[in-house]
C-alpha cells in the first residue's frame, strides 16, 4: 500500500501514465501528474484519480524545459509537502528513417524523453536526498534495447534512459533511493491503434504470447516498484514485452 505517498507522474493524462496514475491512487498515493497540453484529458485522469479517495492535481508542464520543471517541481513540493515516488513517463515519437529524419524531429524526442526525465531527476534529487528514501521509475522501451528501424531518435532516447536508470541509481542509493526502469514491448494504446492493421498484425505474431500488453500491464509493474516491498531492487530494466526480446 501506497497511503500516505505522494506520486508525480509525467505524461499522466493518457495512455500508460494515466494507467500508471490510476493504479497508484487505487494504492493510497496522493497524485500530481504533467501533461503538456491536453488541459481537458488531464482534469478528467483527476477526477478518475480523485475517485480512490486520494489527493490529486494536473500541472501543465514541457518537461523539455529545464526552468519549467524545476517551477512545477517547486509548486508539487508545496502544494503536497512532498514527493516519494516519481515516474517518468513523457514521451513523443517523431519516425522516419535516419537519411530523412530532420535535425528538430531528433532533438525533440531526446529532449521530451531524455532530457525531460534528467529534468525531473535533478530536481527532485536534493529532496530525495534529504528524504533518505524515495522511488524513481523510468519508463524506457525495449526499442531502445534492441534499437528499431525508422526510430533512431526514440530508441537513442530511450537507451539514454536506461543509462540514466543506473547512473541515479548508483548515486541516490547509500540514501535509500531506488530508480528502475521499465522497458514495455508493444502495448494496446493510442500511439499503436494509429499502426495499419497489417503493421499490428505482425507486430502480434512476433509476440511469443501473441497479444498486445495493455497499460495496466504496466502499471501493476510500476506499483510494484513504487511500494516497499522493491526496496532491494535498484539499477534493473524489467522488460514488459511478451517475450518479444527475451
Amino acid at each position: 500500500m501506497l497511503k500516505g505517498k505522494t506520486a508525480v507522474v509525467t505524461g499522466g493524462s493518457r495512455g500508460i501514465g494515466k494507467a500508471i496514475a490510476l493504479k497508484l491512487a487505487q494504492e493510497g498515493a496522493d497524485v500530481a501528474i504533467l501533461y503538456a497540453g491536453n488541459e481537458a484529458a488531464a482534469q478528467e485522469t483527476c477526477s478518475l484519480i480523485g475517485q480512490s479517495g486520494v489527493t490529486a492535481k494536473a500541472y501543465r508542464c514541457d518537461v523539455a524545459d529545464d526552468r519549467q520543471t524545476k517551477e512545477t517541481v517547486d509548486a508539487i513540493l508545496a502544494d503536497f509537502g512532498g514527493i516519494d515516488i516519481l515516474v517518468n513517463n513523457a514521451g513523443v515519437v517523431r519516425d522516419g528513417l535516419i537519411l530523412s529524419m530532420k535535425e528538430e524531429d531528433f532533438d525533440t524526442v531526446v529532449n521530451t524523453n531524455l532530457k525531460g526525465a534528467f529534468h525531473m531527476i535533478k530536481h527532485t534529487y536534493r529532496h530525495f536526498m534529504k528524504k533518505r528514501s524515495g522511488r524513481i521509475i523510468n519508463i524506457t522501451s525495449v526499442s531502445g534495447v534492441t534499437g528499431n528501424a525508422g526510430q533512431a531518435n526514440y530508441s537513442s532516447a530511450k537507451a539514454g534512459l536506461i543509462g540514466l536508470t543506473k547512473s541515479t541509481a548508483k548515486e541516490l542509493a547509500a540514501r535509500n533511493v531506488t530508480c528502475n526502469a521499465i522497458a514495455p514491448g508493444f502495448i494496446d494504446t493510442d500511439m499503436t491503434a494509429a499502426l495499419a492493421d497489417k503493421v499490428r498484425e505482425a507486430a502480434v505474431e512476433a509476440i511469443p504470447l501473441k497479444r498486445m500488453g495493455t497499460p495496466g500491464d504496466i502499471a501493476a509493474l510500476a506499483a510494484f516498484l513504487a511500494g516497499d516491498e522493491a526496496g532491494y531492487l535498484t539499477g534493473e530494466v524489467i522488460k514488459m514485452d511478451g517475450g518479444l526480446c527475451m
